[in-house]
């Protein structure tokens, strides 16, 4: 079976080493070479190949950036090649199928090629290709601008709110209650919207009807049958559904 690769990378010389390394083996088939992540999306399109010789440091568009704009059907496994081997710890965590720290000696590289070869003939590459896709969503939703302020009328004036002085949000009907200190303001929103803008490192939704603020939490409360409140560092008391070692898990690294 033979396999179709691309090559990307911004510099010449190093995608003439992966084109003479990769021909010498005998069943590489190379469609196509791009200086530049907007070109290889173009040949990605086009050529559909199985297999991606890809830089890591690119202008404009590093490779990490690259993947993350191509649709899902037109992923292919990824051997990464990259001169800063500080990538390496982000590459394998978006299930690349290796990665070569340049200078790569030939075996190395043969090595790598081996376990994409592999990886085909199994016929795992779907599998494989969701993972990545998926990481790479997470990645791109961790790294999305989020909700900083937000405006609250109150009769003729529009106040300003800083999110991290909040301390928590609660559903008030059709509106959010947030909460900063004793003073409590109204906004048209729903919770799950509201949800999505806010930091996920920051903040954390501890039930139906509310988000917590994870730098305001002064302590978890038990109650009665298990049960536990959030108090917070006003005193005010939020009740909870989410498990408490999920919580506790939340308020030591800052996510779910």
């Amino acid at each position: 079976m033979r396999i179709r690769a691309l090559i990307v990378d911004d510099e010449a010389l190093a995608r003439d080493r992966v084109r003479r390394l990769a021909t010498a083996e005998p069943d590489i088939d190379i469609v196509g070479e791009c200086d530049s992540g907007a070109d290889a999306l173009d040949v990605i399109a086009s050529e559909h190949p199985q297999l991606l010789f890809l830089d890591v440091q690119m202008p404009e568009m590093d490779g990490f950036a690259l993947l993350a704009r191509l649709p899902v059907e037109t992923l292919p496994l990824v051997i990464f090649t990259t001169a800063y081997d500080r990538h390496a710890v982000r590459a394998f965590e978006t299930h690349a199928v290796d990665y070569l720290l340049k200078p790569f000696k030939p075996a190395r590289f043969a090595e790598a090629v081996a376990r994409a070869r592999q990886r085909i003939a199994s016929g795992h590459t779907d599998d494989r290709t969701l993972a990545l896709r998926a990481l790479l969503a997470s990645a791109a939703e961790r790294d999305a601008p989020r909700l900083t302020r937000i405006t609250v009328k109150h009769d003729d004036r529009t106040i300003v709110v800083h999110t991290d002085d909040i301390e928590a949000f609660e559903v008030a009907g059709n509106y959010v209650a947030a909460y900063v200190d004793d003073a409590c303001h109204i906004f048209r929103e729903s919770l799950s919207r509201l949800e999505k803008q806010l930091d996920p490192r920051k903040f954390l939704r501890v039930s139906r009807s509310a988000i917590v603020n994870l730098d305001s939490v002064r302590e978890l409360q038990p109650m009665f049958k298990g049960e536990h409140v959030i108090v917070l560092q006003s005193t005010r008391k939020v009740s909870m559904t989410r498990g408490v070692r999920e919580v506790e898990k939340a308020i030591r690294y800052g996510k779910p």
